[in-house]
């Protein structure tokens, strides 16, 4: 099973096509909507992690890609700083998906992009603006 999660950039012309339902239906996807901000006749940012067979993943894609959808990966609009973060912890807890984690020792934070849902839960508790997302 490959999972692929992207940030989909809509244009006006696409905020009410049915384009998650064609993923599922059309293309046999799981699509999980991380996060949506969709503003009818402007413009729509769609935060998805698509699930499924490799080939089903790699179809979906060229789908979102024929639509004309500005397509980015999640992790490029996640960015960490590490030089602010002083390894207080605070954000660790609040992370949904140990994104955030301290290592064996205790005494470090560190950040898997990867593992990022950018739910922004991190944001609220940081004090020292570690985590920016770009949406």
């Amino acid at each position: 099973m490959k999972k692929k999660r992207v940030v989909l950039t809509l244009p006006p012309d696409l905020i009410e096509q049915p384009i998650v339902y064609n993923l599922i239906k059309n293309h046999d996807l799981m699509v999980s909507i991380l996060r949506a901000n969709i503003t009818p006749k402007e413009q729509g940012r769609l935060v998805i992690e698509l699930s499924g067979e490799k080939r089903k993943v790699d179809a979906g894609m060229a789908y979102l890609a024929g639509l004309e959808i500005e397509i980015q990966p999640l992790a490029q609009d996640i960015k960490w700083h590490e030089d602010r973060c002083i390894h207080c912890t605070f954000c660790v807890p609040t992370c949904p998906t140990g994104a955030l984690h301290r290592d064996e020792e205790g005494l470090q934070v560190s950040f898997n992009k990867d593992k990022c849902i950018a739910c922004e839960l991190c944001i609220k508790v940081c004090p020292y603006n570690v985590v920016e997302i770009q949406f």
